[in-house]
């Protein structure tokens, strides 16, 4: 059965969420928003509109869904503050890949480690179409769900934005 990806579009951001922590995923689809709250969200928004301020084509917006970082010729750039979520950055890196590549547009990309001043670029092969269609899958069936995923205690919980909220009961 052919994937169609119009059944199972998503924000590039819900795409980071699930490979960070599927239960912070189902509540930021749900509206609970922890992000305005948090030192570091504050300091990762103002790194990034004081990155790359030359460029013409930052923050470009498709479909009323994806927020490109930042767009040119050959690539789709990513900025983040470090590599600390390396592997939620990448995905969403290929989402916005696969996202264009279905709509004609074949691009590279590339993640920029504004703090550690380094890059890395990331081309969509059959590999990482296959590992994002099954995570998309994967998305939509939690977010259908009516209950939140269990708390799993991951190594980074305690930076999240929704700590608080996990953690109520513990702190």
């Amino acid at each position: 059965m052919e994937f169609n990806l119009d059944n199972f579009k998503v924000q590039g951001v819900k795409v980071n969420y699930y490979y960070i922590c599927k239960r912070k995923l189902w509540l930021y689809s749900k509206g609970i928003t922890m992000e305005q709250n948090s030192d570091r969200v504050m300091i990762g928004k103002l790194v990034h509109e004081n990155s790359y301020k030359r460029l013409k084509k930052k923050e470009v917006l498709i479909d009323d869904m994806l927020k490109i970082d930042i767009l040119d010729d050959d690539y789709v750039r990513e900025v983040k503050i470090s590599s600390k979520m390396t592997k939620a950055d990448k995905m969403q890196l290929i989402y916005y890949l696969y996202y264009l590549d279905s709509l004609g547009i074949k691009k590279k990309g590339q993640i920029n480690y504004v703090k550690e001043r380094r890059q890395e670029e990331i081309e969509l092969t059959d590999e990482y179409k296959r590992e994002i269609e099954k995570a998309l899958i994967d998305i939509k069936e939690i977010l259908q769900k009516k209950k939140p995923p269990e708390l799993v205690k991951l190594p980074y919980c305690t930076k999240c934005a929704y700590y608080e909220f996990c953690f109520a009961k513990e702190v």
